[in-house]
């Protein structure tokens, strides 16, 4: 299986175990910063963890803390090993954006479609600068 996602933030390329999301998540108050932990209690993934996965989200709920959120995860070495996006979400890139401004390493950010993320649930997926995602 190989799929093509739209680069949203160069970066990579990016190996790891996908973590498909099947619900929507704020990151401010469902992820703890310090360990990547899905804490929101009523989201379905609750206590699985993002840290070094490929991060696919349907969707995100807002709240201008999930750049900082995710900032943090990157300070502390458990963010996702990239994202993969439904639809670009200004707040939670601007989070990658301040990362490697501060010269930390952020992971890539990619736009793949929520219908073709549910496939790659559980899957091993290397991901190329150029957004070509292979399942192996």
């Amino acid at each position: 299986m190989e799929l093509k996602a739209e680069i949203l933030l160069p970066g990579g390329p990016a190996n790891g175990r996908c973590l498909a999301l099947t619900a929507p998540i704020s990151f401010w108050g469902g992820v703890d910063p310090a360990t990547g932990t899905i804490i929101d209690a009523r989201h379905p993934q609750h206590g699985r963890n993002v840290a070094g996965t490929i991060l696919a989200l349907p969707g995100t709920i807002g709240s201008s803390s999930a750049s900082a959120v995710l900032l943090e995860l990157v300070h502390a070495g458990r963010a996702p090993a990239a994202l993969l996006l439904d639809a670009p979400d200004a707040i939670l890139l601007l989070g990658l954006v301040v990362a490697r401004e501060m010269g930390w390493q952020a992971p890539p950010a990619f736009r793949l479609p929520a219908a073709k993320q549910a496939d790659l649930d559980g899957l091993k997926l290397a991901i190329s600068v150029a957004g070509m995602i292979a399942a192996g």
